[in-house]
């Protein structure tokens, strides 16, 4: 009882952070961490790349995570992805979202909690980041996606999303963690393969890198995440698992834990495992993540089913049109790094242009719909598997949305999507990146100071790839001139 006042009486209930049913949880969610064997309590929150960033406390001191909140330094939401601050914080232009390099508080999430099956004692649970005050940082992602996923329901409709993602993982053959390696960025591990590549869902791959496979599979199904499959990808040593649909929210605490989960994992083994689009290594395959989107109204019912003469519906039409016309605005969100344009190849299951077409891997938007199947849906094949997941799916709902309430129509879907004269996606992140900050349609969705923030950050992380110094610039003109 004295738990529950205290909570109820906290600096988060106060500030409205907190309300009953919050609250109800965070205490029954404190006897059981108090009957546990637990002895540390990870305090994470999901960053602008996607990453968990946080603190870990002692399980005696978790009720004052939900009573006062956990202060984290507002300068982890400055860094681009090398851990660089790339905003000036001291300055006192007023240049910085945040000054001073103060303090946000954590939120916790009592729905996120997991207890780690790899970390004996330790558990996760996720956070909302807001300002000292309760306000909302507008940009954080748990944030953003929240908001859209407000706009979708005020309509009527929900979106169930659903969990395609490839990742490769590797033997660590050097850690690079001498001192001279120490860099921001650090220096990368040199790794090699687990199992050769380019004989997808065979058998016996899968057998040689089983053991990888089924450590992950029980580690993962041991958190509550809702593992469908375990699957031999195209490339050396490249996995790809997939997940039965939840909403989007879920998904987006899913693929972020997901993503930690596995890297932990198998670090603990001297192995490495990497969401990189496309890595460095000899004969090597790109990942993806295919995110796959059905639409259902306010009963649960799917409001994408087509006619049974194969007509789209008004919700599927209008959905398919607003991810196309908002697809090479939106690339920011779903592929967010200089790697993942690299991915973007003609024949190679990968899309390079805005099309859609009908159970077409090639194509940007593979339909996936029949007559009477409450399963239809929309499979974008755009997003990179190192995208912040909460950015992505907001992308999705605010284009989908959009397209619903104008009223668009897509074009014809297509059969041969790389020959196609249709618009292409951006060949770069600094294309991305343009289109993104001269877009009205983000401006007006997201509001100029969140659009201002991620192209600050992104312009940081790109301008340093412009200014380094490529193997191919070095054989190209070294010898040369």
């Amino acid at each position: 009882m004295g738990e529950k006042l205290e909570i109820s009486d906290g600096a988060l209930a106060r500030l409205g952070l907190l309300d009953a049913v919050a609250i109800a949880a965070a205490e029954a969610l404190l006897a059981q961490v108090q009957d546990s064997s637990l002895e540390t309590i990870r305090i994470l929150f999901p960053d602008q790349h996607g990453v968990l960033r946080g603190k870990t406390i002692v399980a005696a001191a978790f009720a004052s995570a939900f009573s006062s909140g956990i202060a984290a330094p507002s300068t982890l939401f400055l860094k681009d992805t090398a851990h660089r601050t790339v905003y000036p914080v001291w300055d006192g232009s007023g240049d910085s979202p945040v000054q001073g390099a103060g303090d946000v508080l954590l939120v916790p999430d009592p729905g996120t909690f997991r207890v780690l099956p790899h970390a004996p004692g330790s558990a996760w649970i996720l956070c909302d980041a807001v300002m000292k005050s309760g306000a909302p940082l507008p940009f954080a992602p748990r944030t953003v996606l929240r908001r859209a996923v407000a706009q979708l329901a005020a309509t009527g409709l929900q979106l169930r999303v659903g969990l395609e993602v490839e990742f490769h993982v590797f033997a660590v053959t050097d850690d690079a963690l001498s001192h001279a390696e120490a860099t921001m960025p650090p220096a990368p591990p040199q790794t090699r393969n687990l199992a050769p590549g380019y004989q997808f869902l065979t058998e016996t791959v899968y057998a040689r890198l089983e053991p990888v496979a089924e450590k992950l599979r029980r580690m993962i199904q041991a958190v509550g995440l809702p593992l469908r499959s375990m699957e031999v990808e195209m490339g050396p040593s490249q996995l790809e698992f997939t997940f039965d649909p939840a909403d989007p929210m879920t998904h987006a605490d899913h693929l972020v834990m997901l993503r930690t989960l596995v890297k932990e994992i198998c670090a603990q083994d001297g192995l490495h495992a990497t969401f990189m689009s496309r890595p460095k290594v000899e004969n090597g395959c790109a990942s993806g993540w295919h995110l796959h989107q059905s639409l259902l109204d306010d009963t649960g019912a799917s409001v994408m089913m087509p006619a049974q003469d194969g007509t789209l519906s008004l919700q599927a039409a209008g959905w398919i049109a607003g991810l196309l016309d908002h697809a090479v605005e939106s690339c920011l969100l779903t592929t967010p790094t200089v790697n993942g344009y690299k991915r973007y190849q003609p024949f190679k299951l990968a899309p390079d242009r805005v099309v859609w077409g009908r159970d077409n891997r090639g194509a940007m938007l593979r339909a996936l719909m029949a007559p009477g199947d409450p399963a239809s849906r929309v499979e974008n094949r755009v997003p990179e598997a190192a995208a912040n997941p909460y950015y992505a799916f907001a992308s999705q709902i605010l284009s989908g949305l959009d397209g619903i309430t104008r009223g668009l129509t897509p074009p014809p879907p297509v059969e041969n999507p790389y020959a196609d004269a249709a618009q292409v996606l951006p060949a770069s992140l600094g294309a991305a990146i343009e289109a993104f900050e001269t877009s009205a349609f983000y401006r007006a969705a997201l509001g100029d100071a969140v659009v201002g923030y991620l192209v600050r950050l992104k312009h940081a992380e790109w301008e340093r790839y412009l200014a380094h110094v490529s193997d191919w610039e070095q054989a190209e003109y070294f010898g040369l001139y």
